[in-house]
């Protein structure tokens, strides 16, 4: 059960934010803000204490504050992100991590390893983290050595196509996993049920588990229908405005 999340206001710079799409349109500041309110409002139904944290100017992506950290029950392992325009970032949340963690609880990914949180997928104290643009082989190395000293353990899942991990593969805990693309068919996840989550919803995978709820973002009905009927009370959220960013739901919390 998570007990705290993380987030980071969006700010008025996001329009000039990184993405691969740019056939969507710039994002539109004041919509992203009412979004990113309804997003807070349904973490808070999922039973958590949600840290709010003023935006930042100087950073354009910001707001997907999931690349900074990744926070376990043992340890805060403070990523290095492979984004040029956002390697100040995560030194940036450490304030607020040491709220929650104590020195010797917080580690780091250093150069010349880069890590973003994205890329980090948790089963239980078991961490599956892709090699992918953001991630490289030497992050991986440092992530799973510093797992090992803490009682955790991870393994490498190589990325072919996707920017994170966690774009086309989500767990929703109970052994259920959404998968999308090259993730249905990888030996990695041949042991979970999968949820399979087509083409045209692909988007759509990336979901968060918060304590027996789920969010989805809104205008994907036929995951909302498979979760639904996988026994998961969901929650519905609009991201849109984040997907002009190649941002989803997970990518904007920490969840510890």
């Amino acid at each position: 059960m998570f007990q705290n999340v993380i987030v980071k206001r969006p700010c008025k710079a996001m329009v000039e934010g990184i993405t691969s799409a740019p056939e969507l349109g710039k994002p539109i500041y004041e919509l992203a803000l009412k979004q990113h309110d309804a997003y807070i409002e349904a973490l808070k139904k999922c039973g958590v204490n949600v840290t709010i944290l003023e935006a930042d100017e100087n950073y354009p992506d910001s707001c997907f504050v999931e690349d900074t950290a990744v926070l376990t029950r043992k340890c805060a392992i403070i990523s290095n992100p492979g984004a040029g325009t956002r390697t100040g970032e995560a030194m940036l949340m450490l304030p607020t991590i040491k709220k929650f963690f104590s020195d010797d609880q917080i580690e780091y990914i250093k150069e010349p390893g880069t890590m973003e949180g994205g890329d980090v997928m948790m089963v239980g104290d078991h961490f599956y983290i892709g090699r992918s643009a953001r991630t490289n082989e030497e992050g991986i190395r440092q992530f799973i050595e510093i797992l090992e000293k803490h009682g955790l353990s991870g393994s490498e899942v190589p990325l072919e196509h996707v920017l994170h991990l966690k774009t086309g593969v989500n767990y929703i805990e109970n052994n259920n996993m959404l998968v999308s693309g090259e993730f249905v068919t990888k030996p990695d996840f041949e042991k979970y049920n999968h949820i399979l989550v087509s083409e045209a919803e692909a988007y759509a995978a990336n979901c968060i588990w918060i304590n027996d709820k789920v969010i989805v973002p809104e205008g994907y009905p036929t995951v909302e229908k498979a979760i639904k009927d996988a026994g998961y009370e969901v929650l519905l959220v609009d991201t849109s405005e984040y997907k002009k960013l190649d941002g989803g739901l997970s990518c904007l919390s920490l969840r510890f």
